[in-house]
């Protein structure tokens, strides 16, 4: 019992340090002088939008623009979890 528990918590510490390593990930998308900017906790920390654009078209950018951003951080972060050893018990 004492092993499971040792380790959960080792599981644990591995976590955690996988999660502070992928929070400081910076991922930014830009087009058409729309940008956003996500860092690894998939937050968006930057939001910049042009006044050249329609309203319609200002929409459809940004949403391509986050959803860019989001597919690119799922794989910088896969990447960096492999790079890491993976998740223990996963392989």
């Amino acid at each position: 019992m004492f092993s499971k528990l040792k380790q959960f918590k080792d599981l644990r510490s591995q976590a955690k340090t996988m999660q502070n390593a992928l929070s400081q990930e910076t991922i930014t998308e830009e087009k058409n002088g729309v940008k956003v900017v996500l860092n690894g906790n998939m937050e968006v920390t930057s939001l910049t939008l042009s006044e050249s654009l329609s309203k319609s078209s200002q929409e459809e950018t940004l949403k391509n623009c986050f959803n860019d951003a989001v597919k690119r951080a799922q794989r910088i972060m896969a990447k960096k979890l492999q790079d890491m050893g993976g998740i223990p018990g996963m392989n």
